[in-house]
């Protein structure tokens, strides 16, 4: 993965021995992988939502990832293997990706409903909130929201200094001062029927011409 800027020299540094831009950056990571795990066991341990026995869906991508896809709710294999994106959605994106000429390496895709439930509305609010925590992790330059309803959980978690992003597909708006936002069609709706993944596209295929201009690290 291409790194992202490097923001400020961790507390613990000593200053009689500068690190490296490549020192920094893997303190960065480890902390975010580390973040990103304790996260997941705490869902984990969860109990707010009527899961049963079976686990939460974790992210999946780059702990540090330039672009983060968000979508609302799981399917059946992606609760199989208890990891987002996993099965057509996800190899639908890899094809995506590819054309567009974006790394996969600066993805990272999560939930917004991460138990498997048989009515998504059920989760509680306070477990659907837990995307900011994701969001303030991996800290993202871009994030996609895939479908009305993950749009509108995006706009319910009042990040700081939010604007309100609109329904507006194709379209690249301000989100926060250092996070943009892409609204594309859930592709989950998008993949059996050929208007549909030509409309997917048609708004998806933004994000490349975006990455293109992102400026050299």
């Amino acid at each position: 993965m291409q790194a992202k800027g490097v923001r400020a020299i961790p507390k613990n540094s000593d200053p009689a021995v500068p690190a490296t831009d490549d020192e920094i950056r893997e303190k960065y990571l480890e902390r975010a992988i580390r973040e990103l795990n304790d996260l997941g066991h705490e869902l984990s341990a969860c109990d707010r939502c009527p899961r049963g026995n079976l686990m939460p869906i974790q992210g999946s991508g780059h702990p540090q990832a330039d672009i983060m896809m968000l979508k609302y709710s799981s399917t059946p294999a992606e609760i199989e293997e208890g990891v987002a994106f996993y099965g057509r959605a996800g190899n639908a994106l890899m094809k995506s990706f590819k054309r567009l000429a974006i790394d996969p390496m600066v993805v990272f895709g999560t939930l917004c409903v991460k138990c498997p439930l048989l009515d998504p509305e059920a989760a509680a609010p306070d477990c659907v909130a837990r995307v900011a925590e994701e969001i303030a992790i991996v800290q993202p330059r871009m994030i996609v929201a895939m479908g009305e309803d993950a749009l509108d959980v995006l706009n319910e978690l009042e990040l700081p200094l939010a604007d309100e992003v609109e329904m507006l597909p194709g379209e690249i708006q301000r989100l926060t001062p250092t996070v943009e936002a892409l609204v594309v069609p859930d592709i989950d709706d998008s993949l059996d029927e050929e208007g549909s993944k030509q409309r997917f596209w048609s708004a998806f295929r933004v994000l490349g011409e975006w990455y293109d201009e992102l400026p050299p690290y």
